[in-house]
């Protein structure tokens, strides 16, 4: 049994809560859809599982959306389908329903990760893609000299690549996402090079993982960055990074090929 927050949320974030303003930071970017769409190779039937407010989703295949949280649903723009409210776990489809399935920055935040996958595999005849993020590499990003308990709260949610490749079966690959210095998908990875975005209380806001640290202790790491930012000790250890046209994180593309 899913326990699902007031606004639908089944996972371990509370979108009612920090999903406004989501899509002002959290917009797709071409370089991370273009790879998506490669994986994805002929299907024409696509289901998009914790599907949130669309980023990623093909334009030109007739894509299925699945989506728990209300505030999620409504902030799906209009040219795309609306989204079914249903959870990844129990997914109200047919045996190999559809010829793909994707499912983006969402596996972390699943209550069963293991029914989920088996849910994804059993109504898709074709590959299933899973963006995440490698808890092992996590850690390794500037940020973490800033906000500690940002980046081990994200290392522990996310599942290991291999839990997921397990879960999904088939000839698997393990492909790294490069994130390119303008990246318009605003995950903490997609500020390498641009730090004072992450003074934006909305940037913040849209990476669940701030929501589980106190305020007063993001408070702390908010101004520490500022601190350093003003007097050019962050330029001085990581300024190259401005220059830096991608960066290669913890980004990685899961594909399970039956």
């Amino acid at each position: 049994m899913i326990t699902r927050k007031a606004d639908g949320s089944a996972g371990d974030a509370n979108y009612g809560a920090i999903g406004l303003g989501y899509t002002a930071y959290r917009q797709p970017e071409p370089a991370i859809a273009t790879q998506i769409e490669r994986a994805l190779c002929g299907a024409r039937t696509v289901l998009n599982v914790g599907a949130g407010a669309g980023s990623y989703e093909p334009l030109d295949r007739a894509v299925t959306a699945v989506e728990p949280s209300a505030s999620m649903r409504a902030q799906r723009p209009a040219h795309l389908v609306p989204a079914i409210d249903a959870t990844a776990e129990n997914l109200p489809f047919a045996d190999g329903e559809f010829e793909a399935a994707m499912a983006t920055f969402t596996v972390h935040q699943w209550a069963n990760l293991k029914a989920g996958l088996a849910e994804m595999r059993r109504v898709t005849r074709g590959p299933v893609l899973i963006l995440s993020c490698d808890p092992d590499l996590v850690q390794r990003f500037w940020l973490n000299d800033y906000a500690p308990e940002v980046l081990a709260t994200e290392a522990r949610r996310y599942p290991a690549l291999t839990s997921i490749g397990a879960g999904l079966g088939g000839r698997l690959s393990v492909l790294s996402v490069e994130i390119p210095l303008q990246c318009r998908d605003g995950f903490n990875e997609a500020y390498y090079g641009r730090p004072e975005k992450l003074l934006e209380e909305g940037a913040r806001r849209a990476n669940s993982a701030w929501s589980f640290v106190p305020e007063a202790t993001a408070s702390g790491y908010v101004d520490h960055l500022r601190r350093d930012l003003a007097d050019g000790s962050w330029d001085r250890r990581h300024g190259a990074l401005r220059r830096q046209p991608e960066y290669d994180g913890s980004l990685r593309l899961v594909v399970s090929k039956a």
